[in-house]
């Protein structure tokens, strides 16, 4: 009888993560069917079957070429890779200073920390505006790069917090004993047993600034400084007579890099997460 209800409760926890996963893939379903379109024979609404010849490359050429794709993507790489590398860098060293060093009120610190993912984006946009503009960051890589930085610090110390928490803290006081500084207990132990969290917290962090819409379009105009996004929002600005296929096209092609990056990390990724 217990085995029956086992295998009913598998099978039905089975049955429902297949659903939600189906549920999840139908828009990316819907884009790759739509981009492949091509922009010529498209009717106006939306295909749910592969439907006429074969456009996406062409979709993706013109993309490229009218919303200049290749500058945006190397800003967008260089904003994605600095800023989640400086942030993990940070989070790492207050994870540190918060679970491993004998600090007081960690609970508060935590929450200090932490305290920059409960607001949503929208609420810092005025003031960052207002203050980029004053100092000049308005419109400057420096300035994309210090608010990525910023925005990402709270969600990698969440991660690595957690991760810091399941390290045997047996390996840190031998290293006490053995006379080890803080800093050397930081860099020659805590770093190399945290790595796989800095991959899955890099990762993560990666993704959400090559995606973000908000910030290039608030804090920036120039085509040499706008991320990804943003040149991609303007295949669908006012003045721009391209079809929907050609924007779906374009979006295939700028989702490519953070899809590379996560299977390349896979392993990495998933390994965190189970610890942390």
């Amino acid at each position: 009888m217990t085995t029956r209800r086992i295998s009913a409760g598998t099978a039905v926890r089975n049955t429902v993560l297949v659903l939600v996963s189906l549920l999840w893939a139908v828009p990316t379903w819907l884009l790759v069917v739509n981009a492949l379109v091509p922009a010529a024979d498209y009717s106006g609404s939306p295909h749910w079957l592969p439907h006429g010849g074969f456009g996406l490359f062409d979709n993706m050429s013109q993309a490229w070429t009218r919303a200049r794709l290749g500058p945006a993507m190397g800003n967008s790489l260089l904003y994605a890779v600095t800023s989640s590398a400086a942030a993990i860098v940070v989070a790492t060293t207050a994870a540190f200073a918060t679970v491993i060093m004998p600090v007081k009120r960690k609970t508060l610190w935590f929450w200090l920390i932490y305290s920059g993912t409960l607001l949503p984006l929208q609420v810092f946009l005025r003031p960052l505006f207002l203050a980029y503009a004053r100092t000049g960051l308005y419109d400057a890589q420096i300035g994309l790069f210090l608010v990525y930085v910023a925005v990402a610090i709270p969600f990698a110390y969440f991660i690595m917090r957690n991760f810091a928490q399941t390290l045997p803290g047996e390996v840190i006081e031998a290293a006490r004993l053995d006379g080890a500084s803080w800093w050397r207990v930081f860099w020659q132990i805590h770093v190399p047993l945290s790595r796989s969290a800095m991959v899955a917290a890099f990762v993560f962090q990666f993704v959400a600034v090559w995606n973000d819409l908000l910030f290039g379009i608030t804090l920036s105009t120039s085509r040499n400084i706008r991320p990804v996004m943003a040149a991609l929002a303007e295949l669908q600005g006012n003045y721009s007579n391209v079809g929907p296929p050609v924007v779906l096209g374009g979006a295939l092609l700028v989702s490519l890099p953070t899809v590379v990056l996560f299977f390349s990390a896979q392993r990495f990724f998933v390994s965190s997460l189970k610890l942390g």
